[in-house]
């Protein structure tokens, strides 16, 4: 088959390639996704699986940070095509992540928080995280403390400071995710935050913050002057 005889998504993919090369900043965001996917569906028109993927998450950023399992419920997403929109999401994070990682992070805040929100922003399932820090306030482990339901989860005193003991941690900083989106701490928030807190002090171990993410919100704790 010569070039004249080429189907026509061909073409639209090279001047969408030559758009993306040029002015990325340009593009749609169906646009950035559909070229994405033709990376991994190479003989197909992936405009239209691209605009039914946004539909069906609502955004971007929900997009990219779905599960596999709910990519995979999308009629025509194989798992080379899941595989594109992971890669994308895991190289944003560690990009993201790399800003602060060999920083103390009391000094590398705002950082920290792009990371966390764009990381836990999108999810609709409520995860419990803790970051232990060493004594000059950088980070020995991110470790998921709980996953509970869409609107409720758990998060043990005891195994928090086992944790940090285990870890030798210095301190320590509680993230966790609303998925309704508003990022406003609840009663039982709070109490938890100052269980620990307490806890913690006890041992020598400082409790920093506990941040709530909420789509692309947040609230400290300690701001707030909840801690």
């Amino acid at each position: 088959m010569g070039d004249s005889e080429a189907p026509d998504h061909i073409g639209h993919r090279a001047r969408l390639r030559a758009r993306l090369l040029d002015d990325a900043e340009g593009l749609a965001d169906y646009e950035l996704v559909e070229y994405l996917l033709a990376l991994a569906i190479p003989r197909r028109d992936t405009k239209p699986l691209a605009k039914a993927l946004l539909r069906e998450f609502g955004s971007l950023a929900q997009l990219i940070s779905a599960d596999p399992e709910s990519l995979r419920r999308v009629d025509g997403m194989g798992e080379g095509a899941i595989a594109a929109l992971k890669i994308v999401q895991a190289a944003g994070l560690r990009m993201l992540k790399g800003e602060f990682r060999d920083k103390p992070l009391l000094s590398s805040w705002d950082a920290l928080l792009d990371w966390l929100r764009a990381d836990m922003g999108p999810i609709d399932v409520e995860r419990v995280r803790v970051l232990y820090l060493n004594s000059r306030n950088m980070l020995i482990r991110d470790e998921l403390a709980s996953e509970g339901s869409i609107d409720q989860s758990a998060i043990y005193v005891r195994e928090v400071i086992k944790r940090a003991l285990e870890l030798g941690a210095s301190a320590i900083i509680l993230v966790h995710n609303h998925p309704s989106g508003s990022p406003e701490p609840s009663r039982q928030d709070i109490a938890i935050t100052r269980d620990i807190a307490a806890a913690a002090a006890k041992l020598g171990i400082a409790l920093h913050d506990h941040i709530i993410i909420g789509g692309s919100d947040f609230r400290s704790l300690r701001a707030m002057g909840l801690l």
